[in-house]
């Protein structure tokens, strides 16, 4: 009996393990389609916007604060200037459509005149350097639906006068103002020349590295234009050739200062716009003028100054009534002072100016004498961005990294430094764009795993009124696909807790060792590991994981958002500690038990690509490979602007540039380099790339190299960027 019982119970038994067997069969196969589903990303697809995301472009409120407008691209290719309700989200009107303009085809931006009766629309537009631009630009009048063309010629930067009845622009190196209503035109200054004077528009290294392209400001009653005039005389001549398609290339010849060589000359002047009379302003032949800004005031200019080492920043007053000068504040570091667009004047010229003084960028407010009247903001945390202050409720708006280094939120504060407000909740990057009269703002969010979304909030509240864009259609689509999530957190290295990221295969089995590839950039200032969503070199991770890469980024010193302290710490010493940290994060990310440490790459591009090559040199005991996209050799190479403010001139600071420059120890390298460059890069002069195949030539070293005939510091254009990224991933596969 006892063995007919363990009999039934053995058939029972093999009857249950047959269905838990069928089961996971079941549920094995059902995870082998799920993967199946899922493919990794193809290059093409990186580059042929298979994941663009959708946006709201050239965004920008209307006076009245309950409107605003965007500009919308119909797939017929009809272009469309839209107007928007902020409250209902409603489409309002079309203020101006492509389709119903003879004249324009097309248009790419748009400036509203000060009463938004008129628009000036850009077309034809062509790059010059990095934000300078070329363009056929028209006077549309949104009352009676005409357009003027304000020049047969290709001009720069027009601006509309406060009253909207005339335009000043930059043609040929000098300043004009064209007349709406008479459609005559007026030439100002009469000495502008190629490669020699510039007046209203800046020199290259002015738009490079302080950040803007035009230098003339219309005062508040259109009286006056201020504008900054540049004499590059004496500043040394960099050449190009650009090989086209024609049977002997050419030469762009501009103006480069290298560093330690002469700058232009740069003077302060004002038009008297009923007269054309100009005058000088005697500024005391300040080195450098990075931002001029009319006060409210009419007669009032506010002119920033620099010296050559950029520590000693200066901030003031200009009665144009005399041309008398007022100092208002000084900003001194032991290293450099920032430039920024931060400054605001109040109505009574008092201003809002931010500072890394406290050791950390913050908020001030001072009199309109310059006398500080309190710190706003406080704490061992950036503020990344100023938005602006509304007079109503006296609050002011900003963008910080209170909530950690790689986390951006939106923030109110008073001006008296009370009341201060999160207005944004999601973990992650918050970008405002805040109605004229401060009523609502558009908060832009994404994190690593949402991209950006669009929603209405409330500017004194904070609370999400409603949702206007989300990109799900995006997420719906990769879902689709093999992605492995960017995982954050810190590393210690060299006494510091560093930011960083890291991507594992989509199968990682930690019992597997995986072949470690390193991305940095490094340069000063800079933040590579953040919480946002994903650019094309993400979704090129994306693609390495698939082929079994462990992919990771370290912030090391002298990047930003963790203090001056720690930005700073590079100075004169560009590629000494950001190289050591490099090179460090590698070893010890070797020590993981998932990691083979002897198949360990790097890159970067630009001063990544710096990076990159001093890490497989200095550090050739841990790098076996690594790729340099266009990068700086020798400081020596570089537009003094930027150099000089980390490094000094090389007649001070001879072995801080070339301790760290990798031509000058070739024979170091062991493992498997791949250099490339543009030869259009205006940038980071091709030069470089040449002088270290030089040096690794005669070092008798093998490398590859790439050069892409007149293509910039983006090198792209047309299959540019799918043929570049091709090349790397299968000198990466090959390789590492």
């Amino acid at each position: 009996m006892k063995l007919l019982v363990n009999l039934a119970y053995f058939k029972h038994f093999l009857h249950f393990m047959k269905q838990i067997t069928v089961a996971v069969l079941f549920l094995i196969g059902s995870i082998s389609v799920l993967r199946a589903q899922e493919k990794p990303i193809e290059l093409a697809e990186i580059w042929n916007g298979t994941f663009a995301t959708e946006g709201l472009d050239v965004l920008r409120s209307l006076s009245n604060g309950k409107e605003y407008a965007v500009l919308n691209l119909a797939e017929d290719g009809t272009r469309t200037l839209d107007k928007y309700s902020y409250d209902t989200q409603q489409q309002l009107e079309t203020i101006v459509s492509s389709a119903d303009l003879d004249d324009i085809s097309d248009f790419s931006s748009y400036t509203f005149s000060e009463d938004e009766s008129r628009l000036l629309l850009a077309t034809e537009v062509e790059p010059i350097f990095r934000r300078s631009r070329l363009g056929i630009y028209y006077v549309y009048d949104l009352s009676n639906k005409s357009t003027t063309k304000i020049s047969e010629h290709k001009i720069q930067e027009p601006s509309f006068s406060p009253d909207g009845k005339q335009v000043a622009y930059v043609w040929e190196n000098n300043i004009y103002i064209f007349n709406i209503a008479t459609e005559n035109t007026q030439q100002l200054t009469n000495d502008g020349k190629k490669n020699s004077i510039i007046n209203g528009v800046t020199d290259w290294v002015y738009e490079e590295e302080f950040g803007f392209v035009k230098a003339f400001a219309w005062n508040s009653d259109g009286s006056k234009i201020a504008f900054l005039r540049f004499d590059e005389t004496n500043v040394p001549e960099f050449s190009m050739d650009i090989y086209g398609k024609e049977l002997y290339q050419k030469q762009n010849v501009f103006k480069y200062p290298k560093a330690g060589e002469e700058n232009a000359k740069v003077s302060l002047h004002l038009i008297n716009v009923a007269s054309s009379e100009i005058t000088k302003v005697d500024l005391g032949n300040p080195y450098y003028i990075p931002r001029i800004q009319w006060m409210n005031a009419s007669n009032h200019l506010s002119v920033q100054t620099l010296n050559r080492h950029q520590n000693l920043l200066k901030l003031q007053r200009i009665d144009a009534s005399n041309n008398t000068v007022t100092l208002l504040l000084e900003e001194q570091d032991a290293a450099y002072v920032d430039v920024t667009n931060d400054l605001t004047f109040l109505a009574d010229d008092s201003f809002i100016w931010t500072s890394e003084k406290d050791g950390y960028n913050h908020i001030y407010l001072h009199s309109n004498s310059g006398e500080l009247k309190r710190q706003i903001t406080k704490g061992a945390w950036e503020v990344t961005r100023y938005y602006g202050y509304d007079k109503k409720r006296g609050s002011i708006y900003y963008q910080s990294s209170e909530n950690g280094a790689i986390n951006r939120n939106v923030y109110s504060i008073s001006k008296t430094g009370k009341r201060k407000k999160r207005l944004t909740t999601s973990e992650g990057t918050n970008r405002g764009a805040f109605s004229a009269d401060f009523t609502y703002f558009i908060n832009t969010f994404s994190n690593a795993t949402t991209p950006p979304t669009f929603s209405l909030h409330d500017a004194s509240s904070g609370t999400k009124l409603k949702e206007i864009k989300n990109n799900q259609a995006l997420l719906n689509k990769l879902s689709g696909y093999e992605i492995s999530p960017k995982e954050f957190s810190s590393i210690n290295i060299n006494g510091n807790n560093l930011n960083m990221w890291m991507i594992k295969p989509k199968d990682f089995d930690p019992s597997k060792k995986y072949p470690l590839f390193m991305f940095q950039y490094s340069g000063p200032g800079s933040q590579m590991v953040s919480n946002n969503w994903h650019n094309s070199n993400d979704y090129w991770y994306q693609l390495l994981a698939s082929e079994g890469y462990v992919i990771a980024c370290v912030d090391g010193r002298g990047t930003g958002l963790k203090g001056r302290d720690f930005k700073k710490v590079t100075q004169k010493e560009l590629g000494k500690y950001e190289v050591e940290d490099q090179i460090t994060a590698a070893k010890e990310l070797s020590k993981l038990p998932f990691i083979d440490a002897e198949r360990t790459g790097i890159w970067g591009w630009s001063y990544g690509g710096f990076m990159s090559t001093n890490c497989i040199l200095k550090g050739n005991d841990v790098f076996e490979m690594a790729i340099a996209v266009a990068p700086v050799t020798s400081w020596r190479f570089y537009d003094t602007v930027y150099t000089e403010r980390y490094m000094q001139t090389p007649q001070e600071n001879a072995s801080g540039y070339d301790d760290n420059s990798p031509f000058n120890y070739p024979e170091l390298l062991k493992g498997k380099y791949l250099l490339i460059h543009g030869s259009g890069d205006d940038n980071v002069h091709v030069q470089n790339t040449m002088r270290m195949v030089e040096a690794l030539v005669q070092a008798n070293k093998e490398f590859d190299m790439a050069i892409y005939p007149d293509k910039s510091h983006s090198i792209r254009g047309g299959n540019t960027r799918l043929q570049l990224y091709t090349k790397m991933t299968n000198f990466i596969k090959a390789n590492l």
